[in-house]
């Protein structure tokens, strides 16, 4: 049975806004006009408002002949929310703008968008606007996240102190190894396309390549707490290129402990299988958007039954530079090796 398809140019641009917008329900008293006027209206209530915002290309952050583009529009807003998560704020409203081909349908649009409603919702979070566009070749992806937070309660790069703890959440490298994976199937299938592809058991870092989540939990845990952390920011270029950022911004040096690094038995079990490090995924492999933050040492009590958060270092005086401690005892230079979009 053939999927229905449906010419773009058969709606216009105004026609497929009202489409992909039809069903939009706000959830933020903040947001006080929504899409549908010349630009949305935003109070937010004596709060602070945090803003950033992220663009995702075809052929560089995502291949579409293994992503699903309801994963893709879900994962679009979610790179978006851990930014302002590692404010220490809280992600209200989102505006997105496409550009594409006209090899894309509105039925495939369409799904798009589903993943992006599916974010929106997860995360309490309203789409307020945005834009689309012809491009002349694939599909160009901007999103605008909008966030509160309490007057002064954002937490910046470059504030980290001497002696603060250096923590992490969840497990890091699974992104790399299952995006590793996928490259692996696709080659596979191109070089001979009758061959199925073998990714059983191995959903986890498919998922977390595919489908990543961000850390709204942690922020609201840290809040519940009464913990700040000194320093934060979401690991999307990779452990060792994000902890130097933040040394380097808070003009500290660091300490890091190999075997402190979380990472999940299946990322262990799958990086061997490649004949690659786990450690080295971790440090370098980016794309998890976890939050790495720094906090006082008087906090430790607070977050030492949390299962999600683990302490992994410490940030030393300047002159200590930057160091990894391995698990077989030696100490090397720790190097930014995170991914980077401008080496092609």
């Amino acid at each position: 049975m053939e999927q229905e398809r449906t010419e773009i140019q058969d709606l216009g641009e105004f026609g497929l806004i009202d489409y992909l917008t039809r069903n939009i329900e706000i959830q933020n008293a903040s947001t006080v006009l929504g899409v549908g006027d010349d630009a949305a209206v935003i109070d937010h209530f004596g709060k602070q408002t945090v803003i950033s915002t992220d663009m995702l290309v075809e052929g560089i952050h995502f291949d579409l002949m293994y992503t699903p583009l309801k994963h893709l529009g879900y994962k679009s807003v979610v790179v978006n929310l851990s930014d302002i998560y590692a404010m220490n704020a809280i992600p209200t409203q989102i505006t997105i703008s496409i550009a594409f081909s006209n090899r894309f349908s509105l039925e495939a649009l369409n799904e798009f968008y589903e993943g992006v409603y599916a974010a929106c919702e997860k995360y309490g979070v309203d789409l307020v606007g945005g834009d689309t566009s012809n491009s002349q070749k694939g599909f160009i992806i901007s999103v605008t996240a909008i966030g509160e937070v309490t007057p002064d309660q954002f937490v910046k790069r470059s504030t980290a102190q001497k002696g603060d703890l250096l923590c992490v959440t969840g497990d890091l490298g699974a992104a790399y190894l299952g995006l590793t994976l996928l490259e692996r199937e696709k080659k596979i299938y191109l070089e001979s396309p009758d061959v199925k592809p073998d990714l059983e058991g191995q959903t986890y870092i498919i998922g977390r390549q595919l489908k990543p989540e961000a850390r709204k939990d942690i922020i609201e845990f840290l809040q519940q707490e009464e913990i700040i952390p000194t320093a934060m920011m979401d690991v999307s270029d990779g452990l060792s290129s994000e902890i130097l950022h933040i040394a380097k911004q808070s003009n500290l040096g660091v300490v890091l402990y190999e075997e402190k690094i979380p990472i999940a038995q299946e990322s262990k079990e799958i990086a061997m299988k490649f004949g690659l490090d786990p450690t080295a995924c971790a440090l370098s492999g980016g794309e998890d958007y976890e939050l790495l933050f720094t906090m006082k040492q008087q906090d430790y009590d607070k977050i030492v039954l949390n299962e999600q958060i683990s302490v992994i270092g410490y940030m030393a005086d300047i002159s200590e530079g930057a160091h990894i401690h391995t698990k077989g005892g030696n100490k090397f230079k720790l190097v930014s090796q995170g991914w980077n979009a401008f080496k092609q």
